[in-house]
């Protein structure tokens, strides 16, 4: 069980950081309480790892072969990524840490699956890109058919409120369903677990860092680069589900935080790119190109620490 502790703390930190993607938005603007948003997303987190995780767990797991020792080394250094790039201000993806340390080691083993490498990183920059796309759709159709509902300021209020509710509940299954590879397919690589046990384990990990340490994320998340008001928010989160769901039926492990940004900035073109602030977008891309290659050393580091042997004189 130790050497799992690695992947727990990944999940965990996935699970602080990731929550206010699918709830942030809501809590923030006091239209969803934190205990009732953490306690939904813990769970749909869970049922989103057990009912979709698999494929996302077969791909990273397939991307090198890894011993048990090198599975705790990955997970170590992609834990290390996120915390280090968290500390310095910068978002941190969770799946491009994962990769970047998996490629760390695959370098050691002198063996890469460079054709799942390449759906990967493909499936990076589509991820932005697909959630900008999705939040311009959405935001036309559901603003279409939400300015034509007879309805009084305080239904107005409810239905926003329910909708809030329901599409971060969809969010945080596809959080489960997308991200539990991260935490856990090394082992299942190194065949220390079975993909349902990855699946149970990884999202459990998940849930308790939403539960434990979320809050604080959740109450200043979608302030930094647009305010967004409660339908914004609604089309924000739907169009970042849609997005990870979409990139999980492929197999491919993307960046939460990538498709809620990309679905923001969806919101932003349409509200007047002057509404942006720059200099927050260049630090969200700064972080996103950093963090494969930071990974990628700390684990190629750990590895060399690790085989280091003291030879007396």
């Amino acid at each position: 069980m130790l050497p799992l502790l690695g992947g727990v703390f990944l999940g965990w930190s996935l699970g602080a950081n990731d929550a206010a993607n699918c709830f942030g938005s809501a809590v923030a603007s006091r239209m969803v309480k934190f205990r009732l948003a953490a306690g939904l997303c813990a769970l749909f987190v869970v049922i989103g790892a057990l009912a979709e995780g698999r494929a996302g767990i077969e791909t990273l797991k397939d991307l090198t072969p890894v011993n048990l020792e090198q599975a705790v080394v990955i997970t170590v250094a992609a834990a290390l990524t996120v915390s280090i790039l968290t500390i310095l201000g910068l978002p941190a993806s969770t799946s491009q840490a994962a990769v970047g340390a998996i490629l760390g080691i695959g370098f050691f083993n002198q063996e890469i699956n460079l054709a799942g490498l390449g759906k990967v990183v493909a499936c990076w920059f589509g991820t932005p890109i697909g959630a900008v796309l999705a939040a311009l759709a959405l935001y036309r159709s559901l603003g279409a058919i939400y300015n034509r509902l007879p309805i009084t300021l305080f239904q107005s209020d409810m239905l926003l409120r329910s909708g809030l509710i329901a599409a971060g509940s969809y969010a945080s299954y596809t959080l489960g369903a997308n991200n539990v590879a991260n935490a856990t397919a090394v082992f299942v690589g190194a065949g220390t677990l079975s993909v349902f046990a990855a699946a149970l384990i990884g999202g459990l990990s998940i849930a308790l860092g939403v539960l434990t340490y979320s809050r604080g994320v959740m109450e200043t998340v979608g302030r930094k680069l647009v305010r967004l008001d409660p339908f914004s928010a609604l089309v924000v989160v739907l169009a970042g589900g849609v997005t990870v769901h979409f990139y999980t039926l492929l197999g491919v492990p993307v960046s939460t935080s990538q498709a809620v940004i990309g679905a923001v900035l969806g919101i932003g073109i349409i509200k007047g790119a002057q509404t942006i602030k720059r200099a927050t977008l260049y630090g969200i891309l700064s972080g996103w190109f950093l963090t494969p290659p930071i990974a990628c050393f700390i684990a190629i580091c750990l590895h060399f620490a690790i085989h280091l042997k003291y030879i007396p004189h």
